[in-house]
């Protein structure tokens, strides 16, 4: 059976970054809520800007410095807002997949000297266990054409592109690295291929 996914609401939110429309679906993949800021009229359009951001509790709602999460959420919200249109995709698979009680506990291992991949594996986790099949059938339900994926992860354009998004191009979206979280920025450069420069402490 397909996979289903229903966009059951939608409401105006005022923001610093302006007004986007959030919508609100069910699906019948992991039974989460996940939603979708839109801004402007993405329908039928090309190279749409597109931030795919999958949920960081610490780093979105507290600002947690341990990661640079919240910081790119702001920085999308902000490209999407001086582009007059686009989309921000609001993932429920904290912790890269892994969910908030095992991020905690890799904080902990990090703290103890783990990077956050290590430590993702010692916990009997892959480093990124995100997948993006629902947010694919969102852009489908938007009914966007092509996307500019706003995203420093290559492994995100690479997935989105097997499940048949046009993704024409990718805006970076780097946040200035500071004490808390260069060594955070250092490894996902240098293990995972995020596209960083060298990050420097602010």
């Amino acid at each position: 059976m397909k996979p289903q996914l229903e966009n059951l609401v939608q409401t105006p939110i005022p923001t610093k970054h302006g007004e986007f429309i959030l919508h609100y679906y069910s699906n019948t993949i992991d039974d989460k809520e996940h939603v979708a800021l839109v801004k402007g009229d993405v329908a039928d359009k090309e190279n749409v800007p597109v931030r795919i951001h999958s949920e960081c509790f610490t780093g979105d709602v507290l600002g947690s410095r341990r990661c640079d999460c919240g910081e790119q959420l702001d920085m999308a919200m902000q490209i999407i807002d001086k582009a007059g249109f686009g989309v921000l995709i609001y993932l429920r698979q904290e912790g890269r997949g892994i969910g908030l009680l095992k991020k905690l506990q890799a904080y902990n291992l990090q703290d103890q000297g783990m990077d956050t991949v290590d430590a993702n594996i010692h916990l009997g986790h892959l480093a990124d266990e995100r997948e993006y099949g629902i947010a694919a059938l969102m852009l489908e339900n938007l009914n966007v054409k092509s996307i500019e994926l706003i995203t420093n992860n290559p492994k995100k354009i690479e997935e989105l592109k097997k499940l048949g998004i046009n993704v024409a191009g990718r805006i970076p979206v780097e946040a200035v690295a500071h004490e808390d979280n260069v060594g955070y920025l250092k490894t996902k450069a240098k293990k995972m291929a995020h596209m960083l420069f060298e990050p420097k402490k602010s």
